[in-house]
């Protein structure tokens, strides 16, 4: 049965939707070799949990938080994984409401309390579990506060740790502290003491546009009118992550990426940016130019299961299941991203199944993750969640 929180994923993302949501058709036949991919899935990874309730590290609450997140949407929600997974992320939360590991030593990023409890905070909120509302809202109040608001180039994004001395702001880690903020938000209903925790979502947009490879609302030098680039984002907004062209005049400009220009789409429609205004519409042509289900478009296999789980978020929260290209022709994309993973899962000798990436960059060599990050593709491909 359906609860408030099992909806609450893809309500949000399509609630925000400018236009009414036609669900593509998908298939019974395609729809039941999808379902029992998840339950393979969900299978495989409850039996991967630590006796003491995290998955993979101990060290990452985010690793944790995935498998909660994703077992949190679907009828295993009740399930003891879950309430275990759901008191390890409570044991690591902090008076200031992050939920994190410091670092044994001191390294770059730190812990990375904003990643871990922007993740935790959304899998404890739809987990159900009332005894973890009270961090979820100061979990909220840490990320809020953590929004990079001094005037410069990182002005109203997010970074690993607020905390650094240095300003440092990028794509990733700002859509993923945005998506907490507005998947958590009704836990504001229960507050009694105090305004409303929010983020400031004009300086987000405002973040999100700079990264963004489109003259019209980015002057930064680097930005590429490359047709190839025009509307896609790179990951930073001093740093190509290695993707840049020259043109023949010598100049540098940062090219474009799949899994960014999804991560800035559902970042600007998080931000309250209407699906019309040209910084959406120009990602989203940009996407069906580059429509690929095969590889995370400009990094090949590197982050591609991050790629298709930001993908799946960010067209479900667009509100259109029917992609077209120039020539007419129609994509798809849920029926296309059911169709890919369901192939891709590989079945151990219990016949459970999992995902893993052999190209191990940005941890995908992990099974645990990447497992993760597909059930909750799959679960908004199929409609699941709502």
């Amino acid at each position: 049965m359906k609860t408030k929180f099992h909806s609450q994923l893809l309500c949000i993302l399509v609630a925000l939707s400018a236009t009414p949501h036609l669900r593509a058709e998908i298939p019974l036949s395609v729809r039941r070799e999808g379902e029992a991919a998840l339950n393979r899935g969900m299978d495989w990874l409850i039996a991967r949990q630590n006796e003491k309730g995290h998955w993979s590290s101990p060290d990452w609450p985010a690793l944790t938080a995935l498998p909660v997140w994703a077992l949190s949407l679907s009828p295993r929600r009740e399930s003891e994984a879950v309430n275990k997974g759901v008191d390890y992320l409570l044991s690591h939360a902090k008076e200031n409401g992050a939920i994190y590991v410091p670092p044994r030593e001191d390294v770059r990023g730190g812990g990375k309390p904003n990643y871990n409890t922007a993740i935790a905070m959304v899998a404890l909120h739809l987990s159900g579990r009332e005894d973890a509302r009270p961090h979820v809202m100061r979990a909220r109040e840490y990320i809020a506060n953590t929004q990079h608001l001094e005037g410069d180039v990182y002005f109203g994004g997010f970074g690993y740790d607020a905390e650094t001395d240095r300003a440092y702001a990028d794509l990733s880690n700002t859509y993923i502290a945005a998506e907490a903020m507005r998947l958590t938000e009704d836990v504001e209903d229960f507050r009694t003491e105090g305004e409303r925790v929010d983020f400031n979502r004009a300086a987000l947009a405002d973040f999100v546009s700079r990264t963004q490879n489109r003259p019209e609302s980015n002057n930064a030098d680097w930005v590429s009118d490359h047709p190839d680039d025009v509307g896609g984002f790179a990951y930073h907004p001093e740093s190509a992550r290695g993707l840049t062209r020259v043109d023949e005049d010598g100049k540098v400009t940062f090219r474009s990426f799949g899994s960014m220009t999804y991560a800035g789409m559902l970042s600007l429609i998080y931000a309250d940016v209407d699906r019309n205004d040209p910084r959406v519409r120009s990602a989203a042509d940009w996407s069906v130019r580059h429509w690929t289900v095969e590889e995370n478009p400009g990094f090949g296999q590197e982050g591609y299961y991050y790629f298709m789980n930001v993908l799946t978020k960010s067209l479900a929260a667009f509100g259109q299941d029917i992609l077209r290209r120039e020539d007419g022709s129609e994509i798809n994309w849920r029926l296309e991203v059911i169709n890919r993973l369901t192939s891709l899962q590989r079945i151990d000798e219990n016949g459970n199944g999992y995902w893993v990436n052999e190209n191990n960059r940005y941890w995908e060599g992990n099974p645990d993750l990447v497992t993760a990050y597909t059930l909750i593709a799959l679960q908004v491909a199929l409609g699941e969640a709502e």
